[in-house]
């Protein structure tokens, strides 16, 4: 029999809890606080003495999460916080690595990272905000071949994109069941939400917001649905003045092929080709995905390793036996790759 820990253990190395004041987040469009938590874990012995620095890893989370959930226990098995500090703290640790928990959500349940007048500044939050607030505090190595990013997800599809949109920051990157391939990841759910629109709203996301507001969130089953398209097309879709243009018509779910096109272009899989220099420059790239994700993100993960073949550039990628839920055990391994790749 395993033996399972049911509580809390005193961590071998150490976490601090930090708050940063944003600036660019400030007076974002959703009214979401300015002010974030950010967490930080330092392995056994790093930071005591300031002239030895480490490479830094830059962990994101997906849809809805917030910083705070990382510690939330699922039952018969360690939290994520505490699998960074096997890892790292255990036996055979990878080389020392500085890991810092990000926190981006929004009132919508996600920035995806980007930049977008319909929720906020979150790229320039993270890139330019978050790694030099750790940077001044902490005994990184400030230099992007010794910076990564990982996540799941959502937090995949940062880890993804963001090393292509800002090469300067990051050198490596880990995505487990990162969003892409949007044909199958998104479609499916515009057309449960046309059909909820439909049934309980009379087509209007007015209504339905209208309803949202007076309960308990989640509390009806098309909500899930629901607020996460709205809060894909505030991220992928919405106008210079903020206003949030869908890519389906609510009343029929057919698709609006401009907008669709602009969601299309924010897929990892057709950037691509377009960021082949960027992604090539990395030290390192990570892909997996269950074989039965419940996302058809497998699917996004075997194209985008796809693309990345035809370009010529190396890559780790690994289908394993799971679904797009409780994968948290993954999570390390992704984690010891980027030490290893990032401290060399």
């Amino acid at each position: 029999m395993v033996h399972v820990k049911p509580w809390s253990v005193e961590p071998r190395g150490r976490f601090e809890q930090q708050t940063i004041r944003s600036r660019v987040l400030e007076a974002n469009p959703l009214g979401d606080p300015a002010g974030r938590p950010l967490w930080v874990y330092l392995p056994p012995g790093v930071g005591h003495d300031p002239g030895v620095r480490h490479s830094s890893i830059y962990v994101i989370q997906g849809y809805t999460g917030q910083v705070d959930m990382w510690w939330n226990r699922t039952a018969l098995r360690p939290t994520f916080p505490e699998l960074v500090d096997e890892l790292f703290a255990g036996a055979n640790p990878p080389p020392p690595a500085i890991v810092v928990f990000v926190d981006c959500w929004t009132s919508l349940g996600g920035s995806r990272f980007l930049n977008s007048p319909g929720t906020g500044r979150y790229l320039d939050y993270l890139c330019d905000e978050v790694v030099a607030f750790v940077d001044e505090r902490y005994p990184t190595l400030p230099a992007r071949e010794h910076r990564g990013i990982a996540g799941k997800s959502s937090g995949g599809y940062g880890a993804m994109v963001a090393p292509m949109l800002r090469p300067d920051v990051f050198g490596a990157l880990v995505s487990h069941a990162g969003d892409a391939l949007f044909e199958h990841c998104y479609l499916p759910d515009m057309a449960k939400a046309t059909r909820a629109l439909r049934d309980h709203y009379d087509g209007s996301y007015e209504r339905f917001f209208a309803d949202f507001a007076t309960r308990p969130a989640m509390s009806k089953e098309s909500d899930g649905v629901l607020l996460g398209i709205w809060a894909m097309a505030a991220c992928y879709s919405a106008e210079p003045d903020g206003t949030v243009t869908l890519p389906f018509e609510p009343a029929t779910g057919r698709l609006r092929d401009e907008v669709w096109a602009r969601w299309l272009a924010l897929d990892p899989v057709r950037m691509a080709a377009g960021h082949a220099d960027q992604l090539r420059s990395l030290r390192g790239i990570w892909l997996d995905a269950g074989r039965r994700d419940q996302y058809w993100l497998d699917l996004g993960a075997t194209a985008f390793s796809a693309e990345l073949d035809a370009l010529g550039i190396e890559h780790v990628f690994e289908l394993f036996d799971a679904t797009h839920s409780a994968i948290e055990y993954r999570y390390p391994l992704g984690l010891a790759f980027l030490a290893q790749r990032l401290g060399d």
